[in-house]
């Protein structure tokens, strides 16, 4: 049988791309049932049934090995593996078991519609024909071979080649045996014929990097005690008349363990002190920077490549989730820093997947960020922009976040983004607006918002792209927020001049009003703006340290009096003078000083005022919620204004005096 052996050859090799043609059981020509199996180790190997054992024949001298059974199929049978030396393992043959991935799934996936593709795809505990074991299945179109290596299989890649689901290029097997903790990736071999190790992109749980390897996880090893939590928040769908109050926190920077050699806290250990941090300051909400796994530290958690595994840094998943669980059972929602934008071009993650710009695009002036030194998905691809809608979903329903601030939302609205003349691809109307972004962003919130009407989706958006945060239906792209970057940037201005200069800059506190209603903004003081020779808040405020605290306790109120929901970063609310670094654990010794612990009594106080006072809420979207009484008072720097309830009686007269004189 000349094709036969050819293809025996090629398996071999491990060049063979259809391994179901020639392994696991086939009708012979002559009769009865052919069973190929690959174990290069072994000396000997039998196939075990019910009442007899067959000893298959040695095909290749690679360790392929053949029996003929004289039955029919289907038949259920294992193999018993005999190694040099007499160690003897008896297991099942993963290449007797049929397709898993459905014609239905590969439609949903091809046009993009498979909103739970974490379900299908990546490695999942899974009991087939009463045998136990993990299923795996990637997406690799243009791969001539695909294979899972890993503990299991001495990282060979011609042992557990998997089945291609053709035309969409999905490729899949089942492996019985392996259980969790199991460390793998997929061996792809491209069609120019390299060899690429590759981990899982939607793997559960992967090594603490610089490791590198996927593991096998049980994504349901939890027992979420939030029932009531999640009920009552999407119940009441997109409320925006409620206080928003967001402490922006860097798990690993936030506390360290100095009698441990300065490590970052476990999520089990922020459960117990994060957690009842910030319910005692008062917030609302925590949002953290990107907890998806990333290879490395110093991107903050920004260069993503594990977008379906909080990283393993600080504890396994199932912990992450102890971490939420705890938030929502102290009143705290849980929202999440979201990298849609960009990846990095780590040679183990998504750059290239296949061996070709899977997920990326292939010409540089669309695929690259010239900024960050990474690559942009390609959201013009149906399977892309499943991928990334998909994973936001996977976050809100597995993880049961509470909502997605979207990074970088700017350098996917515009082609031109951050390049010059000629570095950039018009769109097919010859503008600058990225269309399949604006598509995909679209479709993005339009499915958090049906699955998850409680979750708030925010835009860090930095320029003046009309409508982010109106409604599809609208025309706008459908966020629930916007970050106000320009009120951020216009006060920061403004409290940083000394007082006798204010009335100089008088406008750059009250332009904000001009536009406050033309979205749903979010007043950001986030990381951002304490980091890269910015100075910390404090640092930044005129004076001598008394003169500074006090201004940045006048900020604080002027922000909380402000339209607009609240953020700020993790350090800001005592006022630390360092810069934050990621590396470092905040100055936690300062607020026993009296002027720091001054500043993180004004917050707290400020936070308790701001959730019981619905004037400063209730009506944050509608001008009738404002009104000026003296906004053009620059001589003496004052502004006074009234902020309204949804009940007449809901009145707060706000007077803030930008000076060290005593007015009347």
């Amino acid at each position: 049988m000349p094709v036969l052996d050819r293809a025996i050859d090629s398996l071999a090799a491990g060049t063979h791309g259809d391994p179901f043609a020639v392994l696991g059981p086939h009708s012979h020509p002559r009769g009865g049932i052919a069973i190929r199996a690959f174990h290069p180790a072994a000396s000997l190997v039998e196939v075990v049934q019910p009442g007899r054992v067959t000893p298959m024949t040695r095909r290749h001298p690679s360790g392929v090995f053949e029996a003929v059974i004289d039955d029919v199929a289907p038949l259920a049978y294992e193999l018993r593996v005999t190694y040099p030396g007499g160690p003897v393992q008896q297991t099942q043959d993963p290449y007797r078991f049929g397709p898993v991935f459905t014609p239905y799934d590969a439609h949903l996936f091809g046009e993009g519609n498979l909103l739970q593709l974490w379900t299908r795809f990546g490695a999942h505990r899974m009991t087939l024909e009463g045998v136990d074991g993990f299923y795996f299945a990637v997406w690799a179109p243009n791969a001539t071979r695909v294979s899972v290596v890993g503990d299991f299989n001495g990282w060979d890649g011609r042992v557990h080649a998997m089945r291609a689901i053709l035309p969409i290029g999905v490729w899949e097997v089942f492996i019985p045996g392996v259980g969790e903790d199991q460390r793998y990736k997929f061996e792809i071999r491209s069609a120019a014929g390299a060899i690429l190790h590759k981990i899982d992109p939607c793997g559960a749980y992967f090594e603490v990097p610089p490791q590198t390897a996927s593991i096998t996880r049980d994504r349901h090893g939890y027992d979420w005690r939030d029932g009531e939590w999640m009920r009552a928040r999407d119940a009441g769908g997109t409320n925006l008349a409620v206080p928003m109050s967001i402490y922006e926190v860097h798990l690993g920077s936030w506390q360290r363990k100095p009698e441990d050699g300065g490590r970052s806290l476990t999520y089990r250990e922020l459960a117990e002190t994060l957690v009842p941090y910030v319910q005692e300051q008062g917030f609302t909400h925590i949002e953290l920077l990107p907890v998806m796994e990333h290879p490395f530290t110093g991107s903050w958690g920004y260069q993503v490549t594990g977008f379906f595994a909080p990283t393993s840094r600080f504890g396994p998943p199932e912990d992450f989730k102890l971490f939420v669980d705890a938030c929502h059972r102290a009143g705290i929602g849980v929202i999440l820093d979201w990298v849609p934008g960009h990846f990095p071009k780590d040679a183990h993650g998504l750059a290239r997947f296949d061996g070709t710009a899977l997920y990326e695009h292939e010409d540089p002036r669309q695929g690259e960020h010239q900024d960050w030194g990474t690559l942009i998905f390609n959201y013009g691809r149906n399977e892309v922009r499943n991928f990334l809608i998909s994973n936001a979903l996977f976050w809100l329903e597995e993880f049961h976040l509470d909502g997605l601030r979207v990074d970088a939302v700017a350098s996917m609205l515009y082609l031109d983004y951050s390049r010059e003349h000629g570095q950039w691809v018009p769109n097919r109307h010859g503008g600058r607006e990225n269309l399949e972004a604006i598509e995909f962003l679209r479709g993005l919130n339009t499915a958090a918002h049906e699955r998850h009407p409680g979750a708030a989706i925010i835009a860090e958006e930095s320029t003046a792209f009309p409508g982010v945060s109106r409604p599809v239906y609208m025309g706008g792209l459908g966020f629930t927020y916007k970050w106000n970057m320009g009120w951020m940037h216009d006060v920061l201005v403004y409290a940083s001049k000394d007082s006798v200069h204010r009335k100089w800059e008088h406008h750059h506190m009250t332009f904000s009003l001009l536009y406050a209603w033309t979205e749903n903004f979010v007043l950001p003081f986030s990381h951002d703006e304490v980091v890269h020779g910015k100075g910390s808040m404090i640092a930044k405020m005129p004076g001598d340290e008394w003169q500074k605290a006090a201004t940045l306790r006048l900020l604080y109120g002027f922000m909380f009096a402000h339209p607009g929901k609240k953020l700020l970063f993790m350090g800001c609310e005592f006022g630390q003078w360092r810069e934050w670094n990621a590396d470092q654990s905040l100055d936690w010794h300062l607020t026993s000083e009296p002027r720091h612990a001054g500043i993180q009594r004004w917050v707290r106080d400020l936070n308790a005022f701001y959730r019981t006072s619905g004037a400063l809420f209730e009506q944050d979207v509608d001008s009738a919620g404002f009104e000026w009484l003296d906004a053009a008072d620059s001589e003496n720097s004052v502004v006074a204004f009234v902020r309204r309830g949804s009940i007449e009686d809901r009145e707060i007269v706000v007077i803030v005096n930008w000076t060290p004189v005593a007015r009347e």
